[in-house]
């Protein structure tokens, strides 16, 4: 099969599209020719060798979701069956023509979405819904939902006005960007480039302020994220695009306001509270079933052509998300 890799960090023409043999699989995993492969924001960073975390041991494929058809299932699997077109989840060494998984890790792909559509169903649609539901959004309230354009942006817009969100603000960095989250339903959108925005998010709050804030950014955006909560708000982070450090310094009084910060991992909520995980999941599945989500892939690119679809998000000019297909 194909497989796309990196052997060294760098721009995206390190990756190199190489043969390998299928991957194998264990008796409660599944065997999955891909459809589909969602390409994240965080992939780019783990190419560039500037992933938060810590770099990815070399060489290097992205783990992402995939959306496929399942060709062979182990022994001990009993719920999925050859033939039957599923979402996995995170899904290892994913830039590939096929891909081994945990069984635990699928969901059927629902009637009416096309495979590109379904990656939306994996990591980054269960994120925007569960960013929403860990911060307890409850109906009337207001929502800042930051890179509203970006994979886990656009869904969480929509989930937020499913939810009983009053007034959504998305901030988005170019005028193509805030006409697409507007088009979602957004109330405001803010270009998050100019020096002044946060004023723009508080105009667009009104006076009663920003109930709250879906942070992926960090840094010294955090700072002024805090500062937009009106009493009782909540700030959910989920990602350090920005930094993992706040600078100049967290205004830890204006915490005393009953303002609260939460940290977000799907990792961990998948681990600990595993019930709580797949009720968001049931959530997600309504919400895009009922209309009330629509998943927007912004463009296929060929699984030989990893590098351009890189550049589309490294370059910040995608909308919604960019998929590769074997």
């Amino acid at each position: 099969m194909r497989i796309v890799r990196h052997h060294e960090y760098g721009p995206s023409k390190v990756l190199v599209t190489e043969e390998a043999e299928r991957p194998a699989y264990g008796p409660e995993d599944v065997l999955v020719r891909a459809e589909a492969i969602g390409v994240d924001h965080a992939d780019v960073q783990r190419r560039l060798g500037t992933f938060p975390l810590g770099p990815p041991p070399l060489p290097h494929c992205p783990s992402t979701d995939v959306v496929g058809t399942v060709v062979a299932a182990g022994d001990r699997v009993r719920d999925v069956a050859p033939g039957q077109r599923v979402v996995v989840w995170k899904a290892r060494n994913a830039y590939a023509e096929y891909v081994a998984a945990p069984a635990a890790h699928l969901l059927p792909l629902p009637g009416g979405l096309d495979p590109a559509e379904g990656t939306l169903l994996g990591s980054t649609g269960r994120v925007a819904v569960h960013l929403l539901r860990t911060a307890r959004v409850a109906e009337g309230e207001t929502v800042l939902v930051h890179a509203g354009a970006g994979a886990i942006g656009h869904i969480a817009v929509q989930a937020a006005r499913a939810l009983g969100a009053a007034r959504v603000i998305a901030t988005a960095g170019s005028p193509a960007k805030r006409d697409f989250v507007l088009s979602l339903g957004a109330d405001a959108a803010v270009d998050h480039t100019a020096p002044d925005w946060p004023e723009r998010a508080a105009e667009a709050a009104g006076p009663g302020g920003v109930d709250v804030v879906l942070d992926g950014i960090g840094g010294r955006q955090l700072l002024d994220d805090v500062k937009l909560l009106a009493p009782y708000g909540r700030l959910v982070f989920y990602g350090a695009s920005g930094g993992d450090t706040a600078q100049p310094s967290l205004p830890v009084l204006s915490l005393m306001g009953m303002r609260q910060v939460m940290g977000f991992s799907m990792p961990t909520l998948l681990g600990a509270r595993p019930d709580e995980a797949a009720e968001g999941v049931r959530l997600l599945l309504r919400f895009v079933q009922d209309g009330s989500v629509r998943p927007v892939v912004h463009a296929r690119v060929p699984l030989a052509e990893a590098a351009r679809a890189h550049d589309l998000l490294e370059e910040r000019r995608s909308m919604g998300r960019v998929v590769l297909v074997p």
